[in-house]
């Protein structure tokens, strides 16, 4: 298993992994490069709401999501707090938050659905996207884990909401956590280190010193929550790649001091 990055027919790269299967389900995390807006946003920013000209982001939407094979109208993308809360998108939410931030599922961090040809889109600068795939219910689903959202497991929440849901069974689940902040650089505080400690006291591991400062390993804690829920390890795709390191190819908050776009993770089961 593995992820990479391909550039498609329209000049757009993709962050892919090998594990899903192409003929079954969609998937793709963008990249900052290829887009319209200007700096700070430049240039494929695919998030309404951190102040970018929307006119410019609704036409790096439509030509991110496009290359997916699906249409901007299609999208269904959520209002993201750092929460836990899932929601199990139906035909009916087609659209919702595609055109229109107001218009977003509200106060949403994971989605999850087995409506074919409906793919759902989250938005990122720095937060672990985790996407799921079913391969024997054909469903799937994708979460926002920030380190709120880590610390309240959504990753396995999700995975939980779809064996509940869709009956999906941890032995065909597919599971890749993409780029997102790494423990080269995600420095944490003493009150992130206390929670982390207390969320998980066995795996002291997550936390990593070095001269004097703390750092959190996001796709670790991640990974760990899933196989306490049954997950098998071979299951977990991580892509382990920094999007501070590599903020030249991603958006990162931290790396950027706060004023920039956000990628996204988009995914979706095939017609």
């Amino acid at each position: 298993m593995s992820y990479f990055l391909r550039r498609n027919e329209q000049n757009l790269w993709h962050g892919k992994f090998s594990s899903f299967p192409e003929d079954l389900i969609v998937h793709a995390i963008s990249t900052r490069l290829g887009g319209f807006s200007q700096k700070p946003f430049d240039s494929l920013n695919l998030a309404l709401h951190v102040g970018d000209n929307a006119e410019n982001v609704l036409a790096n939407r439509k030509k991110f999501i496009q290359s997916l094979g699906f249409n901007l109208e299609d999208i269904v993308t959520p209002n993201q707090v750092h929460g836990d809360k899932i929601f199990k998108v139906e035909e009916i939410h087609r659209g919702r938050g595609s055109q229109n931030y107001s218009d977003s599922i509200e106060k949403t961090d994971a989605l999850i659905t087995n409506v074919k040809n409906l793919p759902l889109m989250l938005c990122f600068a720095d937060c672990v996207p985790i996407l799921f795939v079913d391969t024997e219910n054909l469903a799937v689903g994708i979460a926002h884990g920030g380190w709120k959202g880590t610390m309240k497991k959504i990753a396995a929440k999700t995975f939980l909401a779809m064996k509940e849901n869709f009956g999906t069974q941890a032995e065909n689940c597919l599971i890749g956590i993409a780029p997102s902040i790494g423990p080269c650089c995600y420095e944490i505080g003493d009150e992130v280190k206390k929670i982390c400690a207390e969320t998980f006291p066995n795996n002291p591991e997550l936390i990593i010193e070095c001269d004097g400062k703390n750092f959190l390993d996001l796709w670790a804690a991640n990974k760990i929550q899933l196989m306490e829920v049954g997950l098998p390890e071979k299951n977990i795709d991580v892509a382990g790649e920094c999007t501070c390191c590599n903020s030249n190819w991603y958006f990162s908050y931290r790396a950027a001091r706060g004023e920039t776009g956000r990628i996204a993770a988009a995914i979706g089961i095939r017609e």
